[in-house]
């Protein structure tokens, strides 16, 4: 395995895992493909655009002729490319389906005609629907997803098992748990509340806020994704998390508290549709090749807010443009009928 394919590495997770992969393994080549839609960023990677073993290419995974010419050059594939918010897919799923689902159909076709030597699909927990309080989920069992992005990569997990038990294409399936650190899009709950702070800006939290999420930093994730590149048994799923577990109130005022502002930022909006209370994940299974998470809740929030408080023109530039639009479609009516009924309006 000397030529990775990684797909979406202009991304949030992506662009780590590709710096990862040219730092460990110096004999390595790592070819990026991205299609640079609103959250895929090339300043994410500017640091490694002059290493000779990488190589960027901006194109669609749904592009037949394009991932087959680059499947035909890789001898892995790590996916990373997806459309990946919640809330986008409750505005409108299509893109979600072509890109999740169908974008790696086109990716399972190019690995098994080019006899690609391991196809390791980026999933999520997303995928299992709620968690009943007190259990946690296994890679067994079934999946449950509440929202259309949940259904997407639920369908593209189903199909990459599929093409392993049909084809015997040597695919791997990690489900992640909510990872967070630098360069996430400011769409995400933390580099959103993160990014309104440093404006003074409110905080839109969803309901009353006690949703419970398991928090994974993003280079504990890579991590994760490296050992199952080189070592998860094919056909196989991986939970990975990392019980970092927090309520949504409990981060907004981590993150009020981190950046010195007032936890009266925080703004109870109304709800999303099926926004699912509790994630948790059972992940005994990677634990037992030997990872583990280095980095506890707290030391990753941190790293993380340090980061957007040091790189104001990165998130300034991303929350321009579609940003803007896709704000206040999103938000801007859910603040006013909150104001309105806390008397400020």
């Amino acid at each position: 395995m000397r030529r990775i394919l990684v797909t979406g590495g202009a991304g949030f997770i992506g662009s780590h895992f590709v710096r990862r992969l040219l730092r460990e393994y110096p004999e390595y080549e790592v070819i990026n493909v991205d299609k640079l839609t609103y959250a895929g960023n090339r300043d994410n990677l500017r640091d490694v655009e002059g290493d000779p073993r990488y190589r960027f290419v901006k194109g669609d995974i749904c592009d037949r002729q394009l991932v087959d010419e680059l499947v035909s050059e890789a001898d892995a594939i790590v996916s990373l490319a997806a459309e990946t918010h919640v809330d986008r897919s409750l505005l409108g799923a299509d893109a979600f389906i072509r890109t999740d689902v169908h974008g790696t159909y086109v990716l399972l076709c190019a690995a098994r005609e080019h006899g690609i030597e391991r196809f390791v699909y980026v999933s999520t927990d997303e995928v299992y629907g709620e968690a009943p309080e007190g259990y946690s989920f296994g890679e067994t069992d079934p999946l449950q997803p509440r929202n259309p992005y949940a259904a997407s990569k639920a369908a593209a997990d189903m199909l990459c098992l599929a093409f392993f038990a049909s084809y015997g294409l040597p695919v791997v399936v990690s489900r992640g748990a909510n990872t967070l650190g630098p360069c996430q899009y400011p769409e995400k709950m933390i580099p959103l509340f993160v990014t309104n702070a440093l404006r003074d800006e409110p905080l839109p939290l969803y309901g009353d806020g006690c949703q419970v999420r398991d928090w994974l930093f993003v280079e504990d994730h890579c991590e994760a994704l490296d050992l199952l590149l080189h070592k998860g048994t094919a056909g196989e799923v991986y939970n990975v998390a990392a019980d970092n577990y927090r309520h949504n109130i409990h981060v907004a005022e981590a993150i009020l508290d981190l950046v010195g502002k007032p936890r009266s930022l925080i703004r109870h909006v109304e709800d999303r549709p099926g926004h699912d209370k509790r994630y948790s994940l059972d992940w005994s299974k990677i634990r037992a090749l030997g990872w583990a998470p280095r980095y506890g809740f707290d030391e990753a929030l941190a790293r993380t807010v340090a980061w957007y408080g040091d790189n104001e023109s990165w998130w300034q530039k991303a929350r321009s443009g579609d940003y803007q639009d896709y704000y206040q479609r999103q938000y801007g009516w859910r603040l006013e009928a909150a104001a309105r009924q806390e008397g400020e309006l």
